[in-house]
């Protein structure tokens, strides 16, 4: 099986929320997903301005296409405290 790429969007729950907290919170849940033990720098974290002082979390990472739909992951995430929504925004085949 190959690997794809996927991006997650979690949109905090207020201006206020930490989002490097969201974010290492976050990857420990992406790596007990993908069943990894990888560094941080394994999971890229990208900020996105949404508006009126809201930020978006972006987190793209590296997973086998064989562990099927991120559901559970997502929903493990959108858990988190202060995080409000989780959404997968982009799958991609991984080449090379």
């Amino acid at each position: 099986m190959a690997n794809v790429i996927v991006t997650l969007k979690i949109m905090p729950s207020s201006p206020e929320v930490d989002l490097d907290v969201l974010y290492t919170e976050s990857c420990k849940k992406v790596r007990a997903f993908i069943d990894t033990k990888h560094k941080d720098d394994e999971v890229r974290k990208i900020i996105e301005p949404v508006g009126f002082g809201l930020k978006a979390l972006k987190l793209m990472f590296v997973m086998d296409e064989s562990i099927g739909t991120t559901d559970k992951l997502e929903e493990d995430i959108k858990n988190l405290k202060g995080a409000e929504s989780v959404q997968v925004t982009d799958v991609r085949r991984a080449i090379g």
